[in-house]
């Protein structure tokens, strides 16, 4: 006599591995994500800190100043208007301005503040507890600080 398909308990053992191979592997997914996260924001803070420095060396203070200087003529880098909240800020004035660099809707990594006089300061956002948050402040903490791109002196 021919036997066709599977005994239960074969079937039922295979589900067993596949349960065990699946609770190993969406662990790291979810891990690989926040990674994703992570090398992302820290990637964004150096462009800003670029961004900013060439722009106020190439075109000088009194551009830096001008009303029409927004965020979107100085960087590419996602800027929020709000720390609880992902506003857009690409069309926002840059010089004298805060602006967060946010992991999600509810968590802040980032504050930066620019001032008139060609300064961005960056420091930690209201975010200290969460896990990509938390990440990102140490791995761009050489960068938490103040960041003077030339002065009052540069005119263009």
């Amino acid at each position: 006599m021919k036997r066709n398909g599977f005994t239960m308990i074969e079937l039922i053992f295979v589900i067993v591995i596949l349960g065990i191979l699946a609770s190993v592997a969406i662990p790291k997914l979810a891990a690989t994500r926040e990674d994703a996260k992570i090398s992302k924001i820290d990637q964004n803070v150096a462009t800003l800190v670029q961004d900013a420095g060439s722009f106020y060396t190439s075109q000088g203070n009194d551009t830096w100043k001008k009303a029409s200087t927004t965020v979107s003529k100085v960087t590419n880098v996602p800027l929020s208007k709000s720390a609880t909240a992902m506003t857009d800020a690409s069309n926002t004035q840059v010089a004298g301005k805060t602006f967060y660099i946010n992991a999600d809707k509810s968590h802040n990594c980032l504050k930066v503040v620019t001032t008139t006089k060609g300064d961005m300061t960056i420091s930690k956002g209201t975010d200290t507890s969460g896990t990509v948050c938390k990440q990102v402040q140490t791995d761009v903490a050489s960068m938490i600080k103040k960041h003077s791109f030339g002065g009052v002196g540069i005119v263009r």
